[in-house]
């Protein structure tokens, strides 16, 4: 997939929101992806189901459950901060402002290592939120 967008020259100098921008959407895709490879097919189904992956409170505690098992370089973690304190002018609808920043922290992270073309390291994360999910799943919260 990232083969087939050229890489954003300066991209490092993206703010925070910037790369939460365009990390919301990559991780979108990737969670679509996942559930067709499931088997998932009706679209109904589809939306429900990717709600519970898209939403600011399951993507906090993907975060928090990275910094938790210490899966996070430096760098990432300074990407999430980065992410985490930007201020964007909005208040959040349907969760609160905690969780809404550790959200952007986590998009803004994949948002780098999309614009990077990490796509190794993207790969891995996405592996992350998908076990976590399926754990949360299995144990029925």
């Amino acid at each position: 997939m990232l083969h087939l967008f050229p890489k954003i020259k300066d991209f490092q100098q993206l703010n925070g929101l910037t790369l939460a921008y365009i990390g919301d959407a990559v991780y979108e895709l990737f969670v679509r992806h996942h559930l067709l490879a499931l088997g998932k097919v009706k679209p109904n189904d589809l939306h429900n189901l990717a709600k519970t992956y898209v939403c600011a409170k399951a993507q906090a505690k993907v975060l928090q459950s990275l910094l938790n098992h210490h899966q996070l370089s430096d760098q990432e973690i300074s990407i999430v901060r980065r992410g985490r304190n930007a201020k964007s002018g909005s208040t959040p609808k349907n969760t609160d402002v905690q969780t809404y920043r550790q959200s952007t922290g986590f998009e803004a992270l994949i948002g780098y290592h999309f614009l990077n073309g990490n796509a190794e390291r993207l790969h891995q994360l996405m592996q992350w939120v998908f076990d976590v999910q399926h754990n949360d799943e299995e144990r029925g919260t």
